[in-house]
């Protein structure tokens, strides 16, 4: 045997190793082209894979991989596994280029860049149409482009259906009936604001710990759109789905300013495009889901409650008197922007 110590390369040797392996590469048609040419970036998810943004992602990576024709192409990791389910950990990490991209909730980038919070500001908004145009229109677009400050390239927003309250014995039917009701909110202040001024009892707490703490009844209840308790199977510990749709808050679907660059520039406008074409899509399909997801809770023994006669207008009216609250976090400047928006359109 040869001992290593023994082989020299000579300058000859090693130009006869290099020009065998580009003469093997040549009877491989595109393969030295392919090679240089494909970029393959990990996006990370905080949900299941079957989820409402699950799916959202794999249908993102489906599109660029066919409008690059391969040469960029995406792996979705769900389940927070990239991030070790700490959502304000994923934002920092995107920002540092640890995390190629990312789909989180405009809520946790509150925490980062306040001007988020406008997106969810107590009953804002009237319908989807209207959540949709400001999401699309000039303050998403101000939304995104603050996102440069943290080394973030935002792709687009997409909605996530409006959250409603689940509570184990109390069902919510006015607004009083707030009152006392102990129920997990995100690290938000907004968020704890709220139901603060509702009378509940708001109580911040990491989305990992809420099946646990509603099963044994250290909380009555939560707050979410409708997919997250059917798909956390919440109907276990949960009796009522009061049907509040108190806030708004969306997906912001980005990458790290590291992974954008590696992106070549030739692909950039498609990767935009597939963006555009699934959050079109998905927009779509999470607004036609919502009342199917609706029955589903209903055959699993869940009771759904609205509020009864003049009793939405009274909680909205004390939900939106927190605005002012929020105007310096938010910025006087863009909240009035949001609320001139919210009354044209």
């Amino acid at each position: 045997m040869m001992k290593l110590s023994n082989f020299k390369f000579t300058r000859r040797a090693m130009f006869g190793l290099v020009g065998g392996v580009m003469a093997t590469t040549a009877a491989l048609p595109g393969f030295v082209a392919e090679a240089q040419a494909q970029t393959t970036l990990r996006l990370a998810v905080a949900d299941p894979g079957q989820s409402s943004v699950g799916r959202a992602a794999s249908r993102f990576a489906e599109l660029v991989d066919e409008k690059t024709s391969g040469e960029v192409q995406f792996q979705v990791f769900p389940d927070g596994v990239l991030f070790g389910k700490d959502q304000n950990a994923a934002v920092n990490q995107l920002g540092s280029g640890a995390l190629d991209g990312l789909i989180l909730a405009s809520s946790v980038y509150a925490s980062f860049e306040p001007r988020m919070n406008a997106i969810s500001l107590p009953y804002l908004f009237k319908d989807y149409d209207q959540l949709q145009g400001y999401l699309a229109g000039e303050p998403g677009q101000t939304l995104l482009a603050s996102l440069d400050d943290l080394d973030i390239h935002g792709l687009g927003f997409f909605i996530r259906t409006f959250r409603n309250v689940t509570s184990r014995e109390t069902p919510i039917t006015a607004l009083e009936d707030f009152e006392g009701v102990t129920l997990r909110t995100p690290n938000n202040p907004l968020f704890v604001q709220l139901f603060d001024a509702l009378g509940a009892n708001p109580t911040p707490m990491a989305f990992s710990e809420v099946y646990s703490a509603l099963q044994l009844e250290a909380i009555d209840g939560q707050e979410n759109p409708v997919e997250v308790p059917w798909n956390n199977k919440f109907y276990e510990v949960q009796n009522h789905l009061n049907m509040t749709q108190h806030l708004a808050d969306s997906y912001v679907l980005a990458l790290s300013n590291n992974a954008w660059e590696q992106i070549p520039e030739e692909h950039r406008a498609a990767v935009e495009e597939a963006a555009a074409q699934m959050i079109k899509e998905h927009d779509a399909e999470e607004i036609a889901q919502e009342e199917e997801i609706i029955e589903k809770l209903k055959g699993e023994g869940m009771q759904v409650n609205r509020f009864s006669d003049g009793e939405l207008e009274k909680t909205q009216e004390v939900a939106r008197g927190i605005y002012d609250q929020f105007r310096e976090q938010i910025g006087s400047d863009f909240m009035d922007q949001s609320l001139e928006f919210v009354q044209n359109n």
